[in-house]
């Protein structure tokens, strides 16, 4: 079964064949195996478990957020599909940077008390491993503390505040610290045995401060944030967009029990280094499913295959996501051969 092939990695014990996750928003496909209709309102949440079910993932990639919701910065438009359009129309709230400094994010965002965060976390995550039994559903949080930033500032008052008076935008960084704290408190006592910390701290090209900046004021934290996490015996899973390689060695110090990531970074790296002790999930690139040949899609598998399969924690995904513009039959290749390529034996 998908749940204890999944479990088994996590484990670090060796499934049989290798397992997957994936994040997919491709219409077409998602079509084809569940026969549902994922542009449709009315069918829409339910192909986005039938997915799990019927691609027969071993581990769902899930996060869970808290009811409070904090004032947001404009982000951009994002075309999604050649026939939808996301257009964010939020201005930032934010006009100069001495409203970021002066920021007070454990006042502004107002959590209910801790029985009523358990609760809530429970109950939702109950629902989702109740949704898709066969797979293994983590907890897991999205903001932590670099996401907070882009997401409440934007990134033009993000990156000028902190340039700009770096104790003070330390200060905010605490406060956004002590927000997270209280959702990890209460994660640890929903009842998941894994935990997925997002943060996004990186960008294609690598860190967007110098290694330095992080290692003053966010790593520290990390450690704070997880301490609950790891002391609940809960596996943690740190998961960032981008090229995080330079940070793999400092990640692992502050306690991640393994890794998340797209193929900007350095799967044969992480594999090397931390191979046999850690979880290793993702690398391979879309971009290959995207415009590869079928021959050229079936390398990029093997190429992850063959770094991963002496490791028993790692698992197939398509790092950075199977989106609508890639052709289903590309899509189509890719899961025959993680099939065909994760046997181990």
């Amino acid at each position: 079964m998908s749940y204890e092939r999944g479990w088994q990695a996590l484990n670090l014990q060796m499934p049989e064949r290798i397992p997957h996750t994936e994040y997919v928003s491709n219409p077409a496909w998602v079509k084809r195996l569940t026969g549902l209709d994922l542009d449709s309102p009315a069918e829409a949440a339910e192909a986005r478990v039938a997915i799990v079910r019927e691609w027969d993932y071993d581990l769902r990639w899930f996060n869970m957020a808290h009811p409070a919701q904090p004032r947001m910065t404009h982000m951009g438009t994002a075309i999604w599909r050649k026939d939808f359009e996301v257009k964010d129309n939020r201005r930032c709230p934010f006009e100069e940077p001495e409203d970021v400094l002066s920021f007070e994010p454990a006042s502004a965002i107002q959590l209910p008390p801790h029985e009523e965060l358990v609760d809530h976390f429970s109950r939702t995550w109950r629902k989702g491993q109740e949704e898709t039994p066969d797979a293994v559903v983590p907890g897991g949080y999205y903001n932590t503390i670099f996401s907070w930033c882009i997401l409440t500032f934007g990134w033009d008052m993000f990156l000028t505040a902190a340039a700009l008076d770096e104790a003070r935008f330390d200060e905010v960084l605490e406060g956004f610290c002590e927000v997270s704290l209280r959702s990890f408190k209460a994660q640890a006592e929903c009842g998941c045995k894994v935990f997925i910390c997002h943060d996004d701290i990186v960008w294609t090209q690598g860190p967007v401060f110098r290694p330095e900046w992080y290692r003053e004021h966010v790593f520290p934290r990390y450690r704070r944030l997880w301490q609950p996490i790891k002391d609940a015996g809960i596996k943690l899973l740190f998961c960032s967009d981008g090229d995080y390689t330079v940070f793999i060695d400092d990640l692992a110090d502050c306690g991640a029990d393994g890794f998340i990531f797209e193929p900007m970074t350095d799967l044969e790296y992480v594999a090397g280094e931390y191979g046999q002790e850690k979880v290793i999930i993702g690398n391979v690139d879309c971009r290959i499913l995207t415009f590869g040949s079928e021959e050229e899609i079936w390398a990029e598998v093997e190429r992850c295959a063959e770094i991963g399969r002496d490791c028993p924690g790692y698992f197939f995904a398509v790092g950075n996501h199977i989106p609508f513009n890639v052709p289903v039959e590309s899509v189509a290749t890719y899961a025959r051969a993680i099939v065909e390529l994760g046997r181990r034996d």
